[in-house]
C-alpha cells in the first residue's frame, strides 16, 4: 500500500521503519500536514499521522480528491480527526486501540492497520470510521 507519513519525529521515524519492514511505501515528511504540503499525498492511498496533528473537514476533503482512502493515526485519542467529514468523504479510520508500553508496539499496530486494509479486511477494535458496525456513529447536530 502506497502511504504518507506526515509530521514525523527522528524517533518515530525509526520505528515506522522497523515496523513497517518494507511491506508498505511509505513517504516520510518532516513537515505537518496542512493545505500547504496537501500535493504530497497525491496518488497515496493511506496517511499515517503522528501527534494527534488535526484533521480537519477542509483537509479531509483534499485527501479525499488527492486518493486517500484509509487513515491511520498512531494516537489513541481520536478527537483531532473530524470523524464525520471523514465519514462523509467515506474514509476508514483506525487508531491504536490500546495504550502501548512503547512507541515500537504502537507503531506495529499502525503497520497491521495498513496489512489489513491492504488485504480488504476490518482492523478490529482499531476502527473508528463512523460508518462502521463496529461503533455507534454520531449525531448530526
Amino acid at each position: 500500500m502506497k502511504a504518507i507519513a506526515y509530521n514525523i519525529q527522528p524517533k518515530e521515524k525509526e520505528w515506522l521503519i522497523v515496523a513497517n519492514y518494507k511491506k508498505h511505501d511509505i513517504t516520510i515528511i518532516a513537515n505537518s500536514l496542512n493545505l500547504d504540503t496537501l500535493a504530497f499525498a497525491n496518488g497515496k492511498e493511506a496517511l499515517i499521522i503522528f501527534n494527534e496533528d488535526p484533521l480537519d473537514k477542509a483537509l479531509i476533503d483534499g485527501l479525499k480528491l488527492l486518493g486517500i482512502k484509509y487513515i491511520a493515526t498512531s494516537s489513541y485519542a481520536i478527537d483531532h480527526i473530524d470523524l464525520n467529514a471523514a465519514a462523509v468523504a467515506g474514509l476508514k479510520i483506525a487508531n491504536v486501540p490500546f495504550m502501548a508500553d512503547n512507541e515500537l508496539k504502537t507503531m506495529h499496530q499502525v503497520i497491521k492497520n495498513l496489512d489489513n486494509w491492504a488485504e480488504g479486511k476490518c482492523v478490529g477494535k482499531a476502527c473508528c470510521c463512523q460508518n462502521s458496525c463496529a461503533i455507534k456513529p454520531l449525531k448530526e447536530g
